[in-house]
């Protein structure tokens, strides 16, 4: 069991920027390393060309917003509303497709970053928040919308996993032994990083908790909750998840 450091945290974080709101503004969006001149083209790239719509928003996205990541390929596609924080720990390779209003969070993702492999597709509204750890998608990964990643020990997706819509993926918990404290101002912790082998299907409104590992070619049924390992190529449902029939 890993211990997290809340001071990675968003709500930790805004509860001091009242000492300093431009301090805790740049911690939020750029990160505390980045230069002035990092954070003046982030709000600049935003407030000009973050929402543009049509063919000169993508056009015009795609260029200028290339500098703010740590590395971008060919052929990204950057839709409208998009929020980056710590972009500088994000890595998109090659035809990399985001859609409209995602959220895309790299802040904890440490020297390991937050990569999207070759023709990741994240449809509109989805999230991914390396709160206390990497995040990395194998290439040809689509993720349905409204879906929620959020690393606290390391997300890892194999080559060609489909998602559907509204699907969480999410490690770590609190501890709430203490009757005395809120639960959210007690230790955070996580069992250990989630791993989701190659060529996976997860079903609309799946959550998948963390320290699992789903095998290549398993099915995650529509709606279950997964709290433990699934072997390669089983098909899952329920709450909590048990094998219903393997693929064969």
């Amino acid at each position: 069991m890993q211990e997290i450091d809340k001071s990675e945290i968003i709500r930790d974080k805004l509860a001091n920027a009242q000492n300093s709101p431009l301090k805790a503004y740049k911690s939020l969006t750029v990160g505390e390393e980045a230069s002035n001149f990092d954070l003046a083209m982030y709000e600049f790239n935003n407030l000009f060309f973050g929402s543009l719509s049509g063919g000169l928003g993508f056009l015009l996205r795609k260029k200028l917003f290339r500098s703010m990541f740590a590395e971008v390929g060919n052929g990204m596609i950057l839709g409208r509303n998009v929020v980056l924080r710590h972009a500088k720990k994000i890595h998109l390779k090659n035809n990399v497709t985001i859609d409209d209003n995602c959220l895309l969070d790299g802040r904890g993702a440490g020297d390991q970053g937050l990569v999207l492999e070759d023709q990741v597709i994240l449809n509109r509204n989805c999230m991914l928040q390396a709160k206390t750890g990497p995040i990395h998608f194998g290439p040809r990964c689509s993720i349905g919308s409204n879906s929620v990643i959020v690393s606290m020990a390391g997300v890892e997706l194999g080559e060609a996993v489909l998602a559907a819509g509204n699907v969480y993926i999410s490690a770590g918990a609190y501890d709430f032994s203490d009757l005395s404290k809120p639960i959210m101002d007690q230790a955070a912790y996580s069992k250990g990083p989630i791993k989701i082998g190659d060529h996976v299907w997860i079903g609309t409104g799946a959550v998948i908790l963390d320290n699992v590992t789903i095998g290549n070619g398993a099915v995650i049924g529509a709606g279950a909750v997964v709290t433990k390992d699934v072997p390669e190529n089983a098909i899952v449902g329920g709450v909590p998840a048990k094998v219903l029939k393997m693929r064969e």
